[in-house]
């Protein structure tokens, strides 16, 4: 008996050591946040919320899916690329990693990410079966780079309660936006005049993404080719002039907040402290959340738009999308496969995504009934043909970013003049790209 049992023992522990073997781990990077405490249990996605609930329900679906696939998750403070720089330098880069469509470039052209076009190939997903904006922001050389998973862009999301309080709605109960420069301005002051209340929430302390995303989109309003040459900027310009001077008109004339961050402007906005906060795609999911609770500041007064067309040359926004990599590291077949798995089940579950606010990159997203449901997609549906990134060919446009961010808050606080911060941030960027 006791031999006997040894042997059973011994085959059980034999079986648990070939299902151990048979487990295949692949290890994934992302920005979005951390919410393990109410959402690292969830499965059941649609029950998840925003940014970090959703990727995290996401993740933990793929898991429950797929029980030979362990999906070891780091979260890494936004948008993360010191820390993948470090990891690709020593060698322990991670197997998926969340990326931005302008930060492909960089990554691309040293070599340091893999094209995944065979990848999603064996696991059937074609690259036509994303969005012309999906596919363009992840191809380089002909190539796919990475799974397209959004796109996203600065809105104008908009407190109707305060709206309406400031005389600033129609009668069909959308806001009265403006039209030009001189509208925002005369806007904002009625509403301040009326609400006692800035007319915008802008994020404006330790802050440089902001500034550097709306300098883009009023540039291109004019038709400014900024980047007509991908190896040189031209800023000092009368259009670039021209975007700053309204961008520090608000801050100037007060009808803007002053000194709030990031999180100080996202619940600022949530609170009611202002009329319209100048943020991105991935608050709509939050705002709407906020707007369907009793004794909210949103309570059933949110809506959201594309930043208005303030300039006469067209109507644009500067656009980028989210992206998922695989960094340049050794993998076994076994791992390939859980990769491709899962990107094909990302790409599947891009409606789930489309909740947060961001515009799908799965074409077929946007047939759904589900996603014609979400609400306020109808107002900001022309983002699809109206967003523009920079081209393509830039490189280091995450650096570019930060450098126009810095001169151009310098500019708004009144720090530099407009003239030289220009200056400065051309000839910064200009250095920065010769040195490529």
């Amino acid at each position: 008996m006791k031999r006997i049992l040894l042997t059973t023992v011994a085959t059980i522990a034999l079986g648990y050591g070939a299902s151990a073997q048979a487990q295949t781990t692949i290890e994934l990077q992302r920005f979005f946040g951390a919410c393990e405490a109410e959402y690292g249990n969830v499965t059941d996605v649609s029950a998840a919320v925003g940014e970090c609930g959703i990727i995290t329900a996401l993740v933990n679906k793929f898991e429950a899916d797929n029980p030979d696939i362990d999906v070891n998750i780091t979260t890494v403070e936004w948008p993360g690329y010191d820390q993948l720089n470090a990891q690709l330098a020593s060698g322990a880069a991670p197997d998926v990693v969340s990326m931005h469509y302008s930060a492909i470039s960089d990554y691309q052209s040293r070599g340091l990410i893999e094209p995944i076009d065979e990848v999603l190939a064996a696991q059937g997903v074609s690259p036509e079966s994303f969005t012309d904006a999906g596919r363009n922001g992840v191809t380089k050389e002909g190539q796919l780079f990475g799974l397209p998973f959004d796109n996203w862009t600065m809105l104008f999301h908009v407190n109707l309660n305060l709206m309406k309080e400031a005389g600033l709605v129609n009668a069909d109960g959308t806001p009265i936006l403006p039209k030009s420069g001189e509208e925002l301005i005369a806007q904002g002051k009625q509403f301040t005049e009326k609400t006692g209340k800035p007319y915008l929430i802008q994020i404006m302390a330790n802050e440089t993404a902001s500034y550097a995303r709306i300098l883009y989109t009023l540039l291109q309003q004019q038709n400014s080719d900024f980047f007509a040459d991908p190896m040189s900027i031209k800023l000092n310009t009368p259009e670039a002039i021209a975007a700053v001077e309204l961008m520090k008109a608000t801050k100037d004339e007060g009808i803007s907040t002053t000194g709030l961050d990031y999180a100080a402007a996202v619940s600022g906005f949530a609170n009611g402290e202002g009329g319209i906060a100048v943020n991105g795609t991935w608050l709509i999911g939050d705002y709407v959340a906020q707007s369907e609770k009793e004794g909210t500041a949103l309570s059933n007064g949110y809506t959201v738009y594309p930043v208005p067309q303030l300039f006469a040359g067209q109507d644009s926004t500067y656009a980028d999308g989210h992206s998922w990599v695989m960094p340049k590291k050794d993998r076994s077949p076994e791992q390939i496969d859980a990769v491709g798995k899962l990107f094909k089940f990302l790409a599947e579950n891009d409606f789930q995504w489309a909740r947060t606010g961001h515009l799908p990159a799965a074409k077929a997203v946007f047939d759904m009934a589900e996603f014609k449901a979400l609400p306020h997609r109808d107002n900001i549906a022309k983002i699809a043909e109206t967003g523009r990134s920079l081209p393509a060919e830039v490189q280091r446009q995450f650096p570019i970013q930060d450098i126009i961010g810095e001169e151009i808050g310098a500019a708004v606080n009144g720090d530099k003049s407009i003239e030289e911060a220009l200056t400065s941030a051309e000839s910064r960027v200009n250095e920065l790209l010769e040195d490529l």
